[in-house]
């Protein structure tokens, strides 16, 4: 047999080896799709698992933070602000947090906002619908003032921001207090709460941190007071406010509005009063292992 396929110039050898090499690529073939399918079967498996453990971490959040993550639910709002007349002109104040639920999303906000150069606002609510009804009171009152030749007064000011608020009402979260100071009245404080009335004051406070002031207001609040008197009082009830809600923080800013024009000022938050168990500012939370707790503040 040898003889014969070598006559036919064949290799028996030669065949035997090619089928073998033949059946040990197809072999290595198998193996290494074998193997490919399992590596991608593993990635797969892996990031299901990766992806099922992120759904499960999501879920657990959700579950913890169900009320603070619903969006639909209405935000709870905070602010400090208060106006006071005095003896020649009168004094607002405010706080500089904005906060929407728990979370603070301003620490410095201005919220003394201009509407003339002899009339403010202190804007307490949602931050946006205040700042709507500031811009527009704006726009009209300059409108009034070219009309007129002459600086709006007060009343015409507040009583606009007094009828924006109350047709709107059903749409507005604004709660302001207007101050300012004009030739035929004087300084000048009204209040506009929520719903859009209109009352005037000697004093008034706005915003949640207010529920801690009324009494202080009732005791420490008194007429003819000085500028100075007006503007530590003014100081002393927004640190107050301050320390005790969580909603209000940050700095005060102060405005005085007399014959003489308007002063802006600013008290950082080291250089407030500090009341009962509150703890002095710090860099670092390190600081108040080597400090002391402050004593309570005399009033």
């Amino acid at each position: 047999m040898e003889n014969k396929l070598s006559g036919f110039g064949l290799d028996p050898t030669g065949v035997e080896r090619r089928t073998f090499l033949e059946e040990g690529e197809s072999s290595l073939k198998q193996s290494l799709y074998s193997l490919s399918l399992s590596l991608s079967a593993s990635l797969y498996l892996a990031c299901f698992l990766l992806l099922s453990l992120k759904l499960g971490f999501i879920l657990l959040l959700l579950s913890i933070y169900k009320m603070d993550l619903d969006l639909s639910a209405p935000h709870s709002t905070g602010t400090t602000i208060i106006g006071v007349t005095y003896n020649g002109g009168v004094v607002l104040g405010a706080d500089s947090r904005t906060s929407t639920g728990m979370y603070v999303a301003n620490r410095a906000s201005d919220k003394i906002t201009e509407l003339t150069d002899n009339v403010y606002v202190c804007r307490s609510g949602s931050a946006a619908d205040t700042q709507v009804i500031s811009d527009y009171v704006r726009y009209f009152l300059h409108q009034h003032t070219i009309q007129l030749g002459q600086p709006a007064t007060v009343k015409v000011a507040a009583n606009l921001v007094r009828l924006l608020s109350y047709q709107n009402k059903n749409m507005l979260q604004a709660g302001v207090i207007v101050g300012g100071w004009d030739k035929y009245e004087g300084g000048q404080i009204y209040s506009v709460p929520l719903g859009g009335t209109i009352l005037r004051q000697p004093f008034s406070i706005g915003g949640s941190g207010s529920s801690y002031l009324y009494g202080f207001f009732d005791q420490a609040w008194k007429e003819d007071m000085t500028h100075e008197e007006a503007e530590q009082l003014v100081v002393k009830a927004a640190s107050l406010a301050m320390a005790r809600d969580g909603a209000s923080g940050g700095v005060v800013r102060t405005v005085t509005i007399n014959a003489e024009g308007v002063t802006r000022k600013f008290y950082g938050g080291d250089t407030l009063p500090l009341w009962h168990d509150e703890l002095e500012p710090t860099n670092s939370l390190l600081d108040l292992l080597s400090s002391s707790v402050p004593e309570p503040m005399s009033t």
